[in-house]
């Protein structure tokens, strides 16, 4: 058994198809206020399984009657790594939650290479399911209002955010949920064409990080021109387009995924979407949010994101 993929520090997968996976400090649900939320784990499909994790502000716990919006959120790491568990991300949801006085679902979708896409497209859509048969029933959704639902992810959760949305157009099955907003956080996208950062001098080790990821989430024999990919590849009519949520992209200066960012936005505009706004963030790193969860351009970041969100 030889080591076939790595990506130290986080993933081995070896010649016989078994995967280690090498988890970063993570951080147990707490019902407990802590910085003004709670937290506790729930089962969305245990068939599956699909798992998640909900975040609910103080001021909503402590008996306001103001109904709150909803935010889903999608994890990044390339679709094979990464969970609503980690400490990063369980801190930055929760101190979102608190300052944007919403609820937060944090999804894990399973993961390939076990499970390719586009499972972790249906694992995420399952979650909208889940939160329209459960809003009636479970406690912690008392107050949520899903009439006022955005979805939010970074890197691979970024990409799950745009395919759910488009998924969500297509099906059109729950009157109950209205997205109002997508808020991808350097979102991860691809194609066979590469870009000018791409094919720059010093990027080779970058663009084979991306491609093993790649060659690791989209079905087997397929090549990055797969939809899940090139967003360029969705199939959607011009009416489709035209009910497309309003988008919020950003980006990270120092980020190597900026100019696939930079050109989503473009493609959306060009597609018609109402609103479509770029916010970068100079001097930082891809998902630097996940990594700082408390810096001070997290809080600028989580500051952006409630803005787009009273004005959506």
């Amino acid at each position: 058994m030889s080591l076939v993929e790595e990506a130290p520090g986080y993933l081995q997968v070896f010649s016989d198809g078994s995967v280690e996976r090498l988890a970063p400090e993570i951080v147990p649900a707490s019902l407990e206020s802590t910085n003004g939320y709670t937290s506790k784990d729930v089962i969305i499909d245990s068939s599956k399984p699909v798992t998640g994790r909900l975040f609910l502000p103080r001021i909503a716990s402590s008996g306001s009657i103001n109904k709150l919006p909803v935010i889903v959120y999608f994890h990044g790491g390339g679709f094979c790594i990464g969970s609503t568990t980690w400490a990063g991300y369980h801190h930055f949801l929760g101190d979102l939650s608190t300052a944007s006085q919403s609820i937060v679902l944090s999804v894990d979708y399973r993961l390939a290479p076990e499970n390719r896409l586009p499972i972790a497209y249906e694992d995420c859509y399952s979650s909208l399911d889940w939160l329209a048969r459960q809003v009636g029933s479970e406690p912690w959704l008392e107050q949520a209002d899903l009439s006022r639902m955005f979805l939010s992810g970074d890197s691979a959760g970024g990409n799950i955010v745009h395919h759910v949305a488009i998924k969500s157009i297509q099906n059109n099955s729950c009157h109950i949920i209205k997205i109002k907003g997508l808020l991808p956080i350097h979102p991860y996208f691809g194609s066979e064409q590469r870009t000018e950062k791409e094919k720059a001098e010093g990027a080779a080790e970058e663009v084979a990080s991306n491609d093993m990821f790649w060659r690791l989430s989209i079905p087997e024999g397929l090549n990055r021109d797969y939809y899940g990919c090139n967003f360029q590849k969705a199939e959607l009519s011009a009416t489709e387009w035209s009910q497309f949520p309003a988008v919020v992209v950003f980006v990270a200066g120092l980020d190597f995924l900026k100019e696939r960012g930079v050109m989503y936005a473009e493609f959306l505009r060009k597609k018609g979407v109402k609103m479509v706004r770029l916010v970068e963030t100079e001097g930082e790193s891809h998902v630097f949010h996940v990594f700082y969860p408390e810096s001070e351009a997290t809080r600028l970041l989580q500051q952006q994101m409630i803005e787009f969100m009273k004005s959506s």
